[in-house]
């Protein structure tokens, strides 16, 4: 019977170790989803609803009638409108010391800003890139746009 309640305890702890490390992999999360928006994920294309989970690598797209507001573990704020096209380059974040990056690419459309904790704690630590700049945040909110290049 003691056998059975260590092995019991182990499992347990197993999962929840998992799910732990699984659930701080997640970058964010849509917030709200308005008209065709999908998420770009690792060759396949998922419906982003509200309520979706956003994770590094992933690349949010909007359609012609599309919106979408996303808002990340550090409490950055991301909004993109119509046909927009950003990519989650990449994200980490420490919930204790907030410590963190972030880096985001805006491949078209339009992106409005409201940066969280890791903006206030290493600003350094945080960019957007457009097809010809990269911009280094030291403001708290702010909003890029980036015309469709010739080749989409």
């Amino acid at each position: 019977m003691h056998k059975t309640k260590v092995l019991i305890s182990f499992i347990f702890a197993f999962f929840a170790a998992s799910v732990s490390a699984a659930s701080e992999d997640v970058a964010g999360m849509i917030k709200l989803s308005k008209g065709k928006v999908s998420i770009l994920r690792a060759g396949s294309t998922l419906a982003a609803n509200a309520g979706s989970k956003v994770y590094p690598a992933d690349r949010v797209r909007t359609g012609a009638d599309g919106s979408v507001g996303i808002t990340l573990r550090d409490n950055t704020l991301l909004s993109a409108g119509p046909n927009s096209l950003i990519s989650l380059n990449r994200f980490k974040f420490d919930s204790r010391t907030h410590a963190g990056e972030i880096s985001v690419a805006v491949k078209k459309g339009t992106l409005a800003v409201a940066t969280g904790k890791i903006a206030k704690q290493t600003p350094e630590s945080v960019e957007f890139v457009t097809p010809s700049s990269i911009l280094g945040v030291r403001g708290t909110e702010f909003v890029i746009e980036v015309a469709a290049s010739e080749d989409e």
